[in-house]
Formats: C-alpha cells, sequence, structure tokens
C-alpha cells in the first residue's frame, strides 16, 4: 500500500535513506582510488591487495557498532541513532577532506565513517516498522532498503563524474583524478550526510497502538 509510504515519518526516513545511502557509498568508491593512485602523480601507489588491507579496518568498525545501534535505538530511539549515525558519517568525511596525506589518514576516516554506517543503519528500518501498521511493515522496509539503493547508485554517478571532471595525464591516453577532485569527493559526501540528519531531524514522532497496528 503505497499510501502507507506518503505518512510524514515513512516519507522522510526514505529521503534520509537516500542521502545516508549515498554517504555511505561515496567513501567506498573514493578512499580505494585514492589509495591506489600512482606515486608518480603525487599519489600513494597501494596494490589492490594493500587497499584491501587499510579498508578492511573499516569493516570490522562497522561490524562492531551494530550492537551499539541496537543500544542506543533502545535508550535513544531511533530516529536520534540514525541522527548520530549520519553525523559520524559526515565527520569520517570531513576527517578525509582535511587528513588525506598518507594511506593511514585515510584509513582512520573509512574507520570513522564506517562507524556512523554501522550505528545508522539499524535504525532506518525500526523508524519505519514503527510508523506502518504491522501488515504493511514488510513492504515499507523492501521500499527503504530501495531508497537506499537509489543513494548508493547516484553516489556512484556523480562521484563519477566530479573525479573524471579533473585529471592528470600517466601518458598513453592514461589519466588519473586529482587530489581536488578526491577532495571535492570528500566534501559532497560530508554534505550528503549532513543532509540526511537534518531530514532526519524532521522526522515526527510516531505512537501508534498495537491494535491500531494490527488494524491499519
Amino acid at each position: 500500500d503505497l499510501r502507507a509510504s506518503t505518512k510524514p515519518a515513512v516519507l522522510l526516513t526514505n529521503f534520509a535513506a537516500i542521502a545516508i545511502g549515498f554517504g555511505m557509498m561515496a567513501q567506498a568508491i573514493v578512499v580505494p582510488m585514492m589509495l591506489q593512485v600512482p606515486e608518480s602523480v603525487g599519489g600513494f601507489g597501494q596494490t589492490i591487495m594493500e587497499t584491501g588491507l587499510w579498508m578492511a579496518p573499516g569493516g570490522i568498525m562497522m561490524m562492531l557498532f551494530a550492537p551499539v545501534s541496537g543500544t542506543l535505538i533502545n535508550t535513544l530511539g531511533a530516529k536520534l541513532t540514525l541522527a548520530i549515525g549520519a553525523s559520524v558519517l559526515g565527520i569520517g568525511y570531513l576527517t578525509a577532506f582535511f587528513l588525506m596525506n598518507a594511506p593511514w589518514q585515510l584509513a582512520v576516516a573509512s574507520i570513522i565513517a564506517s562507524a556512523g554506517v554501522g550505528i545508522g543503519y539499524a535504525a532506518m528500518p525500526t523508524l519505519i516498522m514503527g510508523a506502518v501498521p504491522m501488515t504493511e511493515a514488510g513492504a515499507a522496509v523492501g521500499l527503504n532498503g530501495l531508497m537506499r539503493a537509489v543513494g548508493t547508485t547516484l553516489s556512484s554517478a556523480i562521484m563519477a563524474v566530479v573525479l573524471a571532471a579533473s585529471t592528470i595525464s600517466l601518458g598513453a591516453g592514461h589519466e588519473v583524478p586529482t587530489h581536488s577532485a578526491f577532495r571535492w569527493c570528500f566534501l559532497i559526501g560530508a554534505l550528503a550526510a549532513f543532509v540526511g540528519v537534518a531530514i532526519t531531524m524532521l522526522i515526527p514522532r510516531v505512537k501508534q497502538s498495537t491494535e491500531e497496528q494490527v488494524l491499519g
């Protein structure tokens, strides 16, 4: 029932999912690319294996912070938990914006951003399920997942455009993005995350009794 998705709490959560999905995907695209830029043009010259190792702590951090998300949801509520997660994600991008002179600095930024994802992602389904009848919960959560996918898809396209707009030639027709392009990507990622925070704070509180949820 699409009418359930037009409720302000659900609609705004889906908009927040787009923004936060955008922010999540940006670092997964930009940081590995930056790590692999050749040293001859001012990059770090990391191999695919080395890049994976630098990125691995971020994945571990995301896993470790998933239980933290549950605790925050129980104590502060899903809305504030999502806002906290998106804020931490934005801080991770700002860290990368100001500290991008060594692989370990990018790894630290990735760890912070991943912690934000781990905190915030579990809060979105909780917000959705609290705002729709139980009979519509599965469909509404599925739509929210689709909105996150929209955000990640938009992120892939926009990051590619930004990185391709400013490049350095390696010769033989090969080009790599400049540091300026990477900085713009980090700034855009931070902006998307903080837009997600702003949208999240607009989500109204919804109180439904169990009987109302069952009957719709």
